[in-house]
């Protein structure tokens, strides 16, 4: 007996998917690629769950939303929930990506590796710096903010990465939304309008860091624990929103 087929139930728009849920499919997915490298052929929720610091009913939970995969007491084949899950997230095809604002994020953002292997193709760096414009970025040369509506029609660029000074941000939003850009990864500092159709995720580093400090300011012994603050003796993760509910 073959494979068991992938699942065959599409995600539309109305069924509502959370981001700690897609988050988790993300961990579910490095997991299977690593135990697919080394041999294996079926995994357990159970397994799962420990990549994403979940139970396994929440793995079974996220799973269930697009299909059956698995064959309870048996667990997942490893080969086709790698398959139905890079399905899932979008990772079948490759991307096309500008990314717009050539500072110190900007430049890090182009020289992290793992875009590529994704299949997140930088296809243009944009700056407003005449400076900085010209410049040859690892092959890619940063091109004035002038070019941004030919370029994104050039290349066919679905998505961007914002890494502008929030003053610029909506500007900026406004003219990649306008040239056809559907999806924004946001670094500057501003919450962006934009129409129901374009996507959004925010990435604010001093929230993150906020949320760091909350974290170490509850445990017992800090300066600025409060009464009652929990905490654990070994080292811990923020949860992925798990939507079990209260225990």
């Amino acid at each position: 007996m073959g494979p068991p087929s992938l699942p065959s139930r599409p995600v539309t728009a109305s069924r509502k998917i959370s981001q700690s849920t897609v988050r988790r499919l993300s961990l579910y997915l490095r997991a299977l690629e690593e135990l697919a490298v080394g041999g294996t052929e079926s995994v357990s929720s159970g397994e799962l769950a420990r990549t994403a610091g979940t139970s396994a009913a929440q793995v079974r939970k996220d799973l269930s939303s697009f299909g059956s995969f698995g064959t309870r007491g048996l667990g997942y084949p490893v080969s086709s929930l790698l398959q139905g899950l890079r399905r899932i997230l979008g990772l079948s095809r490759p991307w096309t990506v500008v990314l717009v604002g050539a500072g110190r994020i900007g430049s890090a953002l182009h020289a992290y590796p793992h875009f590529a292997e994704r299949g997140f193709r930088i296809v243009a760096v944009l700056d407003r710096d005449p400076a900085k414009v010209g410049v040859l970025w690892e092959g890619t040369r940063i091109r004035p903010m002038e070019e941004l509506e030919t370029m994104v029609a050039g290349e066919g660029v679905e998505m961007a990465i914002l890494a502008v000074p929030g003053a610029a941000a909506q500007e900026v939003t406004d003219r990649l939304v306008a040239a056809g850009v559907r999806a924004i990864l946001n670094f500057a500092p501003v919450r962006l309008e934009v129409p129901a159709t374009v996507v959004v995720n925010d990435v604010n580093l001093a929230l993150e860091m906020e949320a760091l400090s909350f974290a170490l300011a509850r445990r017992p012994g800090s300066l600025g624990a409060s009464p009652g603050g929990g905490g654990s003796g070994s080292g811990s993760r923020a949860p992925l929103g798990s939507e079990e509910g209260p225990a």
